[in-house]
């Protein structure tokens, strides 16, 4: 479970770097990559940019989710600090002690 969340994750951050970088600032946007003439005409000037423009959302609440739900997934209800493995594992462990020095010998 944990790994598929991670790689949705990874797969969703990926998808949504490409989608920015894809984003033209002046406005322009992917219709810009297809040409002006085709670009219109196959998908809209505006619808291009609202199109992308939800995804780049989409994919950013997806992200959020994944991440609050891997949250919960992995804590698995243990916030108290005694229930950690390592404490306990800290609380066994004997500390050896050093043996007692020897008196100096006397001539």
């Amino acid at each position: 479970m944990f790994t598929l969340l991670i790689s949705l994750i990874v797969l969703f951050s990926v998808l949504l770097i490409i989608l920015i970088l894809v984003q033209n600032p002046k406005g322009g946007g992917i219709s810009g990559e297809f040409g002006s003439a085709g670009a219109t005409q196959m998908f809209g000037v505006q619808k291009t940019g609202d199109l992308v423009e939800q995804l780049t959302w989409g994919f950013s609440i997806a992200i959020l989710v994944l991440v609050l739900v891997t949250n919960f997934t992995v804590s698995n209800g243990t916030t108290d600090a005694t229930q950690s493995v390592n404490v306990e594992k800290a609380a066994t462990k004997t500390v050896p002690t050093a043996p007692a020095p020897l008196a100096p010998a006397t001539k």
